[in-house]
């Protein structure tokens, strides 16, 4: 944060710890924040010294270790300042005060900086600068930053470089994905910020009306290939007009500035943007290929009482209940259901080249993965291709081949994932069309590719992804409806899948208000210490995400599988110790899926059935049913993960466990 308004230290610190309070659903086991030190009567002066202050555990322990510093004047003003704050999940080292972030250059906090990512070559750049003299204190990856920026300017060849060319020069030596803020005690009242494959965006906030609405990117190389200043002037920078009061926000998410302002600017990759005397300027090394001129300002369209909680208790339970509307939203304007057209805008231009596609890869990590697996058999019927549902990071590892009449869809909630992020470039490089799946706007993949679709599920601020999933299932269905609208043949198809969507929310409620019961089945097995859970057909995507949310956030041992492959080695774990949960529903698989219940049966297993309502035989076999509504075979998936979802969420809770946060193994007690 980069503020040019007069504020007190507590109220700086305030505006950072609530922050950090706002991203505390994406999981963290520390906090730390650098502020400038000082008595606020000469900004140059104070800014000369920087106060650093770390805590393992949560905000709420770094805000009392604030409170503990008595040796810092709460009350004192600014006129200018930035602080930096950060929270972070151990990657490298142990949860502690010195792992934490803000990472110094040496003991006298020359320069500290914020990263979030992962360095791949920070041994070898530690050692480079242990070789040089400089002393480590931490063991983490980002500690050879700090120090790296100080090596570039203990070593610059003149005195007049600027912040903004030293952290050039320092991201030219980085491997690995990051989204990084520096501040240094050498360039009072300024902040650098830049990013690579981790994502960061810049919120403006100014009472006065900005200089222009985009801001020209400046290009740092001369004909000699050195570094040159660049010009600063009225026609590179962001300013407001006539006064000086103007606070820049770096995030890595728009739910930590939403509160303050709702115009950002979305970085890209090797972007470097600079706060200078209240101006904000982008810089880049060199231009490349397919470069944009300009970072425009946008305007979300995100209210402050979407992403809090509400009478929830946590984030997770908030979205779960969320999903009726969130499906509604991502069909609304979209679907006709008096005459069964399907319209999904962001796909028009390019719809006939996808037609006449050899096939589809559907490209994804996690929750978005399973999303693909789920739709993948609808998919594979109305659109007539063969449909590949891929691993990002597996897909990668294994050079895939990948053709001009591919098209490749890129499935991420966040729209950040870095694993689907370089499995996008390099599907973009072998010239298939490429296909955006997300619920960010402005995100890396959707700017990244050629089209897509937005599933407008809402800001999803738990950890655990769970309307997003049920969007993107909605989203994947559109798509196939939409590919097959020609067709005579699959008419009556198409027509009971979209009469299905309509009904859909409704059925989530439906679903929804099995919640108590589901408590019950979760106060029944919170202390095993695993659980089975089989299905096949559609629902063996629902299998996987099920044990994926119990693993995610109740660290019990889950596992989904294939009620095929039963009787191929995952039966020898059943007996009448082991939980169970068969998801089986009248279907094409029903008679299956019923002999593979009679095989649990048969060796003393207690399933736990998830079925259709009216699904008697079923429930005889059972110990245990929760009956969800029937709908179209297709659409049945959405309805039936909803009990883990919530089964997941009840279970964490009863182990103890913050499902807001998702907190690291190593920091829980």
């Amino acid at each position: 944060m980069s503020r040019q308004i007069v504020e007190t230290r507590r109220e700086i610190l305030e505006i950072l710890l609530k922050g950090l309070h706002r991203l505390e659903y994406r999981g963290y086991d520390s906090a730390g924040v650098g502020i400038d030190a000082g008595n606020g009567k000469d900004w140059e002066s104070n800014a000369k010294s920087i106060h650093l202050i770390k805590q393992s555990g949560k905000v709420k322990a770094l805000d009392e270790e604030i409170n503990k510093q008595h040796d810092m004047d709460l009350d004192v003003e600014f006129d200018v300042h930035v602080g930096i704050a950060h929270t972070r999940w151990a990657t490298h080292g142990v949860p502690s005060p010195v792992n934490s972030h803000p990472h110094r250059s040496d003991k006298t906090n020359e320069f500290i900086v914020i990263h979030n990512g992962i360095i791949t070559n920070y041994k070898d750049l530690r050692k480079f600068l242990e070789s040089k003299g400089y002393e480590f204190e931490s063991e983490t990856d980002t500690e050879s930053i700090a120090k790296l920026v100080k090596y570039m300017f203990d070593n610059r060849e003149s005195d007049d470089i600027s912040f903004a060319t030293l952290v050039e020069r320092v991201i030219q030596q980085l491997e690995g994905a990051f989204a990084l803020v520096f501040k240094s005690v050498h360039y009072p009242g300024e902040a650098v910020g830049t990013r690579r494959g981790s994502p960061l965006l810049m919120g403006v906030r100014s009472d006065h009306k900005l200089s222009s609405d985009h801001i020209p990117v400046l290009y740092r190389s001369n004909k000699k290939g050195c570094t040159a200043l660049p010009r600063m002037d009225q026609d590179t920078c962001l300013f407001p007009v006539d006064q000086k009061s103007v606070e820049y926000y770096f995030a890595s998410d728009a739910s930590a500035v939403i509160e303050h302002t709702n115009r950002v600017i979305f970085l890209e990759d090797d972007d470097v943007a600079a706060v200078v005397e209240g101006r904000l300027s982008i810089h880049r090394i060199k231009r490349t290929a397919g470069d944009y001129p300009a970072r425009a300002i946008q305007t979300l369209q995100m209210e402050l009482q979407q992403i809090m909680k509400g009478n929830y208790s946590s984030f997770m339970q908030k979205e779960i209940f969320e999903q009726p509307e969130s499906v509604v939203n991502t069909m609304r304007g979209r679907i006709n259901f008096n005459d069964n057209t399907v319209i999904l805008g962001g796909l028009k231009d390019h719809i006939k080249e996808i037609q006449r596609c050899r096939r589809l890869i559907l490209i994804a990590c996690g929750t978005s993965y399973h999303a693909g697996v789920a739709t993948r058999q609808v998919l594979e019927e109305l659109t007539e291709l063969p449909v590949m549902v891929e691993l990002a990071s597996d897909f990668l590892d294994r050079n895939t081949p990948v053709f001009r009449d591919d098209v490749c869809f890129f499935i991420s909630q966040s729209g950040e994932t870095a694993d689907s992020l370089m499995a996008l470039r390099y599907c973009k490089e072998r010239g298939a069309l490429t296909v955006g799946v997300t619920n960010t706007v402005g995100s890396s993949i959707s700017r990244e590719t050629d089209c897509g679709v937005h599933i407008n599920a809402g800001p999803e601020i738990g950890v655990a992804s769970t309307k997003a999933y049920t969007s993107q299932f909605v989203a994947l269905i559109m798509f196939a409806l939409l590919m097959c609208d020609d067709r005579i043949s699959m008419q009556p198809r198409r027509r009971e899948i979209i009469q299905g969507l309509r009904v859909l929310p409704d059925l989530i409620k439906e679903v929804l208000s099995l919640d108590d019961e589901i408590q019950k089945l979760a106060e029944e097995l919170y202390q095993q210490k695993s659980v089975l859970i089989m299905g096949r057909g559609y629902h063996y995507a629902t299998c996987l995400e099920g044990a994926l949310k119990i693993k995610e956030i109740t660290y019990m041992h889950s596992e989904g599988i294939l009620a095929g492959e039963l009787k191929h080695g995952p039966l020898a774990l059943v007996d009448k110790l082991m939980p169970v949960i068969m998801i089986i529903m009248r279907d094409h698989t029903y008679t299956k899926c019923q002999n593979a219940l009679q095989q649990i049966v048969a060796r003393q297993g207690r399933p736990i059935v998830i079925c259709d309502k009216d699904d008697y035989e079923t429930a005889k076999c059972s110990s245990r049913t929760i009956k969800v509504p029937h709908c179209v075979d297709c659409l049945q998936g959405v309805l039936s993960v909803i009990p883990l979802q919530l089964l997941s969420f009840h279970l964490a809770v009863l182990r103890g466990f913050d499902v807001s946060t998702v907190p690291s193994r190593l920091s829980r007690n």
